[in-house]
């Protein structure tokens, strides 16, 4: 059964910082890219970083690069994203996904894989 489950969500102030996970497993393929996208409210969903199927690799979104950062280790199916300097809108949902690819991908549509999502709520 496949599952992509993320973690790590929450309520937090402005200036603060989160690290979400997201644990990949049971996929029929063995190496894949994951990545990270956010819907705020009233939004469409957005591509916010994507890393590849090592690790080796990573792109981020010009709108949060200075910001954010994903991670994955090698050989692991877990990857991380990390915020810092949270502000009010980064409130979102932030959902991880799974790629058929090898390498980082940007547009949800080559993502076959989703997890529920977690909430993020920033305060000022």
């Amino acid at each position: 059964q496949v599952q992509v489950v993320e973690s790590g969500g929450g309520s937090v102030q402005a200036g603060g910082s989160l690290r979400l996970s997201c644990a990949a497993s049971g996929l029929t393929f063995r190496r894949f890219g994951l990545g990270w996208f956010r819907q705020r409210p009233g939004q469409e969903r957005e591509f916010v970083a994507g890393v590849n199927w090592d690790g080796g690799r990573t792109y981020v979104a010009d709108s949060v690069k200075a910001r954010f950062m994903i991670s994955r280790q090698y050989g692991m199916n877990t990857a991380y994203l990390e915020i810092n300097n949270l502000k009010p809108e980064d409130t979102a949902v932030y959902y991880c996904a799974a790629a058929n690819y090898l390498e980082v991908k940007i547009t949800a549509n080559d993502y076959i894989h989703w997890g529920q999502g977690t909430q993020v709520t920033v305060s000022s």
